[in-house]
């Protein structure tokens, strides 16, 4: 960080300087032209401090645009345009008022000059910003091929740089054309990179729709008063036959209309995608419901909130046994109109005494307004899906969804409803199994032997080592846990650490952490990367993981002679870290489904890896969902903010210590009542000292 800061300020004080200079030369030069007078230097001195000038800028635009580590990708737009895309509007109004300006108030020859100066120093300002801010997206879950290949292409522009101090006429020579067209090819090629526009939200595209506008309007501005002068013979420099100049800003449109085009076109999709996802985490909330502790109740306010958000019901209810249990007049406050409901029940129960089998059945109708029965109502819903709850010992009730347009439940929304519903039946099953089965002699005895089999299979210390702290707490919210952590020492500089979390409790759950701790040690006895191990991992658990069981974990690879971890994570808690050197705390946002989940070769695609180099005084905490799910008597969660706090202000201290502030501010936030098992790694890199 010192070194940035110097490097920043040195660039800055370069990069004003020259331009004053150049500004300088350029009005001594225009003196001379007008008198007369020639001098070769002077011209060769203005390419010189050109040259000084645009690389001052743009190492100074490296050092100052930070990586994206995060999926905010409006705030690095919004930044380019406040900060660089707005020098063209001022230009703009200047250029308006120029005429009159040059005519009535100033009449000077120079006035061109000047103005033509100041474009040159708002565009290589600007073009510095839009290069490092598309490399910051370009970069982006960045690959090795991807890295190198933007390394090489800023070489290159670079290199373009150095064209004007030999003073050729470069658009005479054919093989600096030729140079020339393949970095613009090479532009093309890495403007393609827009792997972050997919991460954008459907509010946050059009917001990028916006500014990528407002820049691709920029810089056209730019290359118009770039451009605009030239044939003047007022005008002392040209700078249209810079290179360099030409190169930033073809990639920066390029980039720019790319993005732009790219937004647009997956416009029509964003709310598809949104959708699944927020289905997708809404069957994984109701199949984590019994490791969370969930009782019926709120298993099927989840199956019935998930239920409307899936659909976007208009009305709906859900019956369990013979009376309504929830309706949406309990979630929006919209009262359900009672004689619609009455008919809608009135014909069902005819439907089901045509067909006794069609109770156990799914109901749709897109077409309610031809029924007779409804046509006398007036009723505003035109569409019915009727999803029953049952499994093959017990029914327990229908869940009722009403939609105001015409055949309103496409195929894959009805197929989405059923796994709610069929999750929540398996939910309420499971939940009163474990009830009845805590009244039972037998299972006490059962969590006995879970709890002496989870007690030896977490390790009670780790291996120090000169180059890495490391402290850990686990305590289970019941007799048994479903919270387990290892580690395997792979050479002498690597160790692996996995974190997990088993689905259930009981006796299940303990000797499914065996079987996770078993396949840790076999499968990383390959010495496989940490996604690789994912994969492998879920395909061994498919053939022993009963199929309303899952295990979220995360596995990391440290390497101290590297300095730096991999981690892919499935399905568990975003790791937390603090980088000593940005002096800043962030979580990992990083993608992966739990293990046993999906069972079959597309889980791979599921998965996804992350390196990240550390530097000593970083510190790492891994931790289970007990820890930011902890409730206070109140019922507020502690959350990852404040676990987030509380390593921003005690991460100056060792690992140990660290460890037992976070754990005293649960504690005290929760009044010390376990609701979920609590499991906690942190770990602190230091500089490596010689073992004794």
């Amino acid at each position: 960080m010192p070194q940035d800061k110097t490097i920043k300020r040195f660039t800055f004080i370069s990069g004003c300087l020259s331009w004053v200079l150049l500004l300088v030369n350029v009005l001594f030069l225009a003196r001379q032209g007008h008198e007369g007078e020639v001098n070769a230097a002077f011209p060769y001195l203005s390419s010189l401090l050109s040259v000084l000038f645009i690389l001052s800028v743009f190492l100074y635009q490296r050092h100052h645009v930070q990586r994206q580590r995060s999926t905010e990708f409006t705030t690095p737009l919004w930044g380019l345009f406040v900060k660089g895309g707005l020098g063209a509007y001022l230009c703009l109004l200047f250029s308006i008022g120029y005429p009159g300006l040059n005519q009535h108030w100033v009449n000077s020859p120079y006035l061109l000059d000047v103005f033509y100066q100041v474009v040159f120093g708002l565009l290589v300002y600007f073009l510095g910003k839009a290069f490092y801010t598309w490399r910051q997206l370009i970069l982006y879950q960045k690959t090795k091929d991807v890295q190198n290949q933007w390394k090489w292409f800023e070489i290159l522009v670079f290199i373009s740089l150095l064209v004007p101090l030999f003073n050729v006429e470069y658009m005479n020579h054919i093989f600096l054309i030729l140079d020339l067209g393949l970095l613009l090819g090479y532009s093309l090629y890495m403007s393609v990179h827009l792997r972050w526009v997919a991460f954008l939200s459907l509010d946050k595209k059009w917001g990028s729709i916006l500014l990528l506008t407002a820049i691709l309007a920029s810089g056209a501005l730019f290359a118009k008063f770039l451009f605009q002068y030239t044939d003047s013979p007022e005008l002392v420099i040209d700078y249209t036959d810079n290179p360099f100049l030409l190169l930033t800003l073809a990639f920066v449109l390029f980039y720019a209309l790319a993005s732009l085009l790219v937004a647009l076109f997956s416009l029509p999709t964003s709310r598809v995608f949104e959708q699944k996802n927020a289905d997708l985490l809404s069957f994984q909330r109701l199949s984590q419901t019994i490791q969370q502790g969930k009782n019926e109740e709120e298993v099927y306010n989840m199956l019935f909130e998930s239920a409307i958000k899936a659909t976007g019901a208009d009305a709906a209810w859900l019956d369990i046994g013979e009376a309504t249990h929830l309706d949406t007049s309990q979630i929006n406050g919209s009262p359900l109109d009672e004689e619609v409901q009455a008919m809608v029940k009135a014909f069902m129960t005819m439907v089901h005494e045509q067909d006794s089998s069609a109770i156990d059945q799914t109901y749709l109708n897109g077409e309610l307004h031809l029924l007779p029965e409804f046509k006398s109502l007036h009723s505003p819903y035109f569409s019915l899906l009727v999803v029953p709850l049952v499994s093959a010992k017990r029914r327990y009730g229908h869940l009722y969804l009403l939609l105001e347009v015409e055949q309103g439940f496409d195929p894959d929304t009805v197929s989405v409803v059923q796994s709610f519903a069929n999750q929540t039946v398996l939910t309420i099953e499971n939940l009163r199994l474990m009830q009845e089965s805590l009244h039972n002699e037998r299972y006490k005895e059962e969590l006995k032997i879970a709890s002496l089999v989870q007690d030896r299979l977490n390790p009670k210390t780790f291996p120090t080592d000169t180059w890495f702290d490391i402290s850990t707490y686990s305590q289970a919210a019941k007799e048994v846990g479903g919270d387990f952590y290892d580690y395997l020492q792979l050479s002498e500089s690597r160790i692996a650490i996995i974190i997990g979390d088993v689905s259930g409790k009981g006796i299940s759950a303990a000797f499914h952490m065996a079987q996770m701790k078993g396949i840790f040690h076999g499968l990383m006895q390959q010495d496989l990367l940490p996604d690789e191990f994912m994969v492998q991992a879920n395909s061994a658990l498919s053939r022993c993981l009963e199929r309303t069981s899952f295990i979220t974990s995360a596995l990391y690879i440290i390497d101290y002679k590297m300095q730096g971890v991999s981690f892919a994570r499935a399905g568990h808690c975003h790791t937390l870290y603090y980088n000593s050197m940005m002096e800043d705390t962030f979580y990992f946002q990083t993608e992966g489904l739990g293990l046993g989940i999906v069972r079959d070769a597309s889980y791979a695609k599921r998965i996804h890896r992350l390196h990240y180099d550390y530097n000593p005084g970083d510190v790492m905490v891994i931790y289970t969902d007990g820890i930011v799910e902890a409730r206070s008597p109140r019922q507020e969660e502690y959350g990852e903010e404040r676990l987030k706090y509380m390593l921003s202000q005690t991460y100056h201290l060792e690992a140990e210590d660290i460890k037992s502030a976070i754990i005293n501010d649960v504690n005290d936030f929760s009044s010390d009542i376990l609701h979920d098992d609590q499991t906690l790694l942190v770990i602190k890199f230091k500089h490596r000292q010689p073992n004794n």
